[in-house]
């Protein structure tokens, strides 16, 4: 998992996507070991997130359970089965914050993948 992970969090970077951050659930969670939540600036950034990080994992044959079709919103799903992905704009993380709902889940730096 944490190879694929590494996969997704440097596909949000190239892309530039903002205040990366990962819940680690292990086997509290029957749904998912992992939520990957970042930040984009506008919806055509959050678009291009969603898209890069999708090519990444395809190319890496990672398999995506199910997707967000586009559009506009302000928040993105990509489930690639051992992590969910949760692209935000500011607003919608800020009203989500889904940090807060999780605060119990372990913290993973991306820059320790």
């Amino acid at each position: 998992m944490l190879k694929n992970l590494k996969i997704c969090c440097e596909a949000l970077q190239d892309k530039k996507a903002e205040d990366l951050s990962l819940l680690y659930f292990g086997e509290t969670s029957p749904l998912t070991d992992c939520f990957v939540i970042a930040t984009g600036m506008s919806d055509p950034h959050l678009k291009a997130l969603r898209d890069n990080v999708e090519k990444s994992l395809k190319d890496n044959k990672v398999e995506i359970f199910a997707k967000d079709r586009y559009h506009p919103g302000g928040w993105l799903i990509i489930d690639a089965i051992e992590f969910v992905v949760h692209l935000f704009s500011r607003e919608k993380r800020d009203h989500f914050a889904l940090e807060d709902l999780w605060k119990d889940a372990a913290r993973i730096d991306p820059e320790s993948l």
